[in-house]
């Protein structure tokens, strides 16, 4: 009979203490951890490379049209996919 009893209230009591974790960490006023602070890069010399990604960016679905947008990605991928000891 206590088996019966057990596993009927076992999952109301897991139920209660999943809804009670919610309450809490919806609670929080977000005090405790600072966001992580943005690296700003020097602004006097804008990269051009960087300034060509975010046109092609703005263009959206008629950037994979455009060759000057094409070349560019691929040499953004060659850029991330080489390793360190090639870059240099």
């Amino acid at each position: 009979m206590a088996c019966k009893w057990l596993a009927r209230t076992a999952p109301a009591g897991l139920v209660a203490v999943a809804i009670t974790a919610t309450a809490m960490t919806l609670g929080r006023n977000g005090d405790e951890a600072e966001p992580a602070a943005r690296v700003v890069r020097d602004s006097a010399a804008p990269d051009p490379f960087r300034a060509e990604l975010k046109r092609c960016l703005g263009l959206g679905a008629a950037a994979t049209g455009d060759p000057a947008c094409l070349k560019t990605w691929a040499e953004n991928r060659k850029r991330f996919l080489s390793s360190a000891s090639e870059a240099r």
